[in-house]
C-alpha cells in the first residue's frame, strides 16, 4: 500500500485580489518539494469575501492556473473557490488531478454568522476522491462543526468508506480552540487522517487568523504548522499504519 506525501500551505491572503494570490502561491510553492497532494487555504484567491462578482467559472483563470499548477507539480491540488453556474454561486472545493481532470464538492455547511447562506447555494452531496489508492473525503471549513456527514464506515467490500478527509478553511483566530479540537475528534472518531489548512493573517473585515494548520492521525496524534507564519510543509502519510490502527481497535466495524 503506498505511503501519500501530502503538502499544507499555510498562506496569508490578499483581500479580493486574485492575481496577486496567484503569485503569491507561485511564490510559495517554487521551492517546495515533489507531492502527492498540495492542499491550499479556503476561497484561496480572494479570501472568504461574500462578493459573487469575483465568481468564476469551472473554465476560468484561477481553474485554468490550478491545472498548470497540478500539471507543473506532478501533483494533485485541493483547494476552494466562488463559482458562478446555472445563475448560483457555490463555495466549490476542487480536486485538480495532474492530467486536467477535476472532482468538485459544494460545501454543504454555509457560515451564517457571515451571511454566506445568503450569498451561496449549499451543496447536498458528499464527494469522496480516490487517488493513488487513498479514498479521500473533501471538506471546507465549516463543514467541521456538522460530524453527521462525514459519518465514516465499512462498506460491503470490507473497506472503510475513506482514508484522508481534507479540511481547507478561513477559521478565525478567536476560535481556534475550536478548530483545533474538532479536527482531533474527526480523526479519532472516524479513523482517518484528518488535515486541516487554514489561512494567517488579518483580512478586510479586521479578523486574525492564526493558522493552526495540522495533520492528525487516526490516534489523535498530531503533526502543527506554526502559528501565525505563513510555511509549506509535508508529510508523508501511512496506509499500512492506518490499516494497523484499524484492525487494532475495530470500531467502525462495530458502527
Amino acid at each position: 500500500m503506498q505511503d501519500l506525501t501530502l503538502t499544507l500551505v499555510q498562506a496569508d491572503q490578499i483581500w479580493e485580489d486574485v492575481q496577486a494570490n496567484l503569485n503569491h502561491y507561485e511564490e510559495i510553492l517554487s521551492s517546495a518539494e515533489k507531492s502527492d497532494i498540495i492542499v491550499l487555504p479556503e476561497m484561496f484567491q480572494t479570501a472568504f469575501s461574500m462578493n459573487t462578482s469575483l465568481a468564476e467559472s469551472m473554465s476560468g483563470p484561477s481553474i485554468k492556473w490550478l491545472k498548470k499548477m497540478a500539471a507543473d507539480k506532478q501533483s494533485a491540488f485541493y483547494t476552494s473557490l466562488m463559482i458562478s453556474e446555472n445563475d448560483q454561486f457555490f463555495n466549490r472545493g476542487v480536486f485538480v488531478f495532474p492530467s486536467g481532470e477535476i472532482v468538485h464538492y459544494d460545501k454543504r455547511k454555509s457560515f451564517g454568522l457571515a451571511k454566506e447562506n445568503v450569498y451561496f447555494t449549499a451543496g447536498s452531496d458528499e464527494k469522496i476522491v480516490s487517488w493513488k489508492g487513498w479514498n479521500i473525503q473533501l471538506q471546507i471549513c465549516y463543514d467541521l462543526r456538522f460530524p453527521e456527514i462525514c459519518r465514516n464506515r465499512i462498506k460491503e467490500n470490507g473497506e472503510a468508506a475513506y482514508d484522508l478527509m481534507l479540511y481547507v478553511a478561513n477559521w478565525p483566530e478567536k476560535r481556534s480552540i475550536h478548530w483545533k479540537a474538532l479536527l482531533t475528534a474527526r480523526a479519532i472518531e472516524n479513523q482517518t487522517y484528518v488535515a486541516g489548512i487554514n489561512r494567517v493573517g488579518t483580512d478586510a473585515n479586521n479578523f486574525s487568523y492564526s493558522g493552526d494548520s495540522k495533520l492528525v492521525n487516526a490516534l489523535g496524534e498530531e503533526s502543527l504548522l506554526p502559528v501565525h507564519l505563513e510555511c509549506c510543509q509535508s508529510f508523508v502519510i501511512s496506509k499500512t499504519n492506518l490499516q494497523r490502527i484499524r484492525e487494532m481497535l475495530p470500531f467502525l466495524s462495530d458502527r
